[in-house]
């Protein structure tokens, strides 16, 4: 019977998100109780890859943020990669309205958060931190409404949030590099192309691939730039298609995502989440880096999503998803600001400091709770209205 039930719930869509919710609740308890020292000190423990003196040694926060973050993006691009060439990125017509929502929904919120903060030159360098949108929880609140919701909105969150991760990529390599060491740089060409060459020669085995981009991932460490990249470049060099016709990125793509989603994504969410309450009263919320962020997430990406999408079927460039109401699309709008895991990892890009990275946390649980929770009740009440004047229709008729 145990076994049943914990099948069922790894079956279901929204289990990624429940995971994730369930390990931010842990963090919030444990970073408040009596555990809170040991919490502190698993995070603050340094651990080393040294030979010879040479080598890696960081605390274990930045292992998570690091190591285990990179092949979350490794994921993420093979999923881009595959979507590409043969998804829904695949014919630019389909593209449109989600990748202008997307925009907006990157724009808006920044602004929002920009415009708070503008004066505070120690908190403005957080302005990228409501512009993400968590794939996991924002489809994981839609599955919850079920078959409830057309199934085209479904396909219009997930192009948006791909497209959204996309622009958060691009925006962690232009603006959230450290200072450059070229030699590093240069050394890290090498692994990229023989990376190119297997891709090149449509390699079967992926292990050579992997390797190469661990090593890649350790000269791009090294000269400054984010390691965010190396986990992308090295998805984008794994072959569609083998020279036997079979596909080494669909077989990693599955073999992986339940590693990333049920383990790497939760591990990243309990060591990053934990907000210290201790002497924390709402004037704390009112303060311009959590307010900038949880405004930036509440009303940047209601803004942004709903009103690009308006302008653009209203004026006839675009067509509504099919089947979808107006309460769909803001309904939608809020899940997109549900920002968790890629806003608290941009915020850890941002903030070196203890208490801004508390803030930090405050202002993404804070601003995706709200978001989740009028997006959802926004969709259930936008597909209550649908199935009453579905029958409405059909006596007409």
């Amino acid at each position: 019977m145990l076994l049943r039930a914990i099948d069922r719930f790894f079956s279901h869509e929204a289990s990624g998100g429940i995971l994730l919710m369930l390990s931010a609740v842990a963090a919030l308890v444990v970073a408040n109780s009596g555990l809170a020292g040991i919490y502190d000190s698993f995070l603050d423990a340094r651990l080393g890859l040294m030979v010879n003196g040479e080598g890696l040694e960081k605390p274990a926060i930045l292992w998570i943020n690091d190591g285990l973050m990179a092949v979350f993006f490794f994921l993420i691009g093979l999923e881009l990669k595959r979507e590409i060439l043969e998804g829904k990125l695949k014919n630019p017509r389909d593209v449109i309205l989600p990748g202008a929502a997307a925009i907006g929904g990157m724009a808006l919120p920044a602004l929002v958060y920009v415009a708070i903060n503008w004066g505070n030159p120690a908190t403005l360098a957080g302005w990228a931190i409501p512009a993400a949108t968590d794939i996991a929880f924002a489809l994981g609140i839609l599955a919850l409404v079920g078959s409830r919701a057309p199934s085209s909105l479904k396909v219009f969150l997930l192009t948006l949030a791909i497209l959204d991760d996309l622009g958060a990529i691009v925006i962690i390599a232009l603006f959230y590099t450290a200072d450059l060491k070229v030699d590093y740089l240069f050394s890290a060409l090498i692994p990229l192309a023989l990376l190119l060459f297997l891709n090149y020669k449509r390699v079967h085995r992926v292990a050579p691939m992997i390797l190469l981009g661990a090593v890649m991932w350790y000269f791009v460490l090294k000269s400054g730039v984010h390691v965010t990249l190396a986990g992308v470049i090295t998805a984008f060099c794994i072959p569609m298609t083998d020279k036997w016709g079979k596909s080494p990125l669909h077989s990693l793509e599955h073999g992986l995502a339940p590693y990333v989603l049920y383990f790497i994504v939760p591990v990243f969410a309990f060591a990053n989440a934990g907000v210290v309450l201790q002497g924390m009263s709402l004037s704390a919320l009112l303060a311009p880096l959590p307010l900038g962020i949880a405004l930036g997430l509440i009303l940047g990406k209601q803004l942004g999503v709903f009103g690009v999408t308006f302008v653009l079927v209203r004026s006839g460039l675009t067509r509504m998803p099919h089947g979808a109401n107006w309460l769909h699309i803001y309904g939608l709008s809020c899940l997109a600001g549900v920002g968790f895991t890629m806003s608290l990892f941009i915020g850890s890009l941002s903030f070196d400091d203890a208490l801004l990275m508390n803030q930090v946390r405050l202002g993404v649980l804070s601003g995706s709770l709200v978001s989740g929770l009028i997006g959802y009740g926004a969709l259930m009440l936008a597909s209550d209205a649908r199935e009453e004047a579905e029958p409405e229709a059909a006596e007409a008729a």
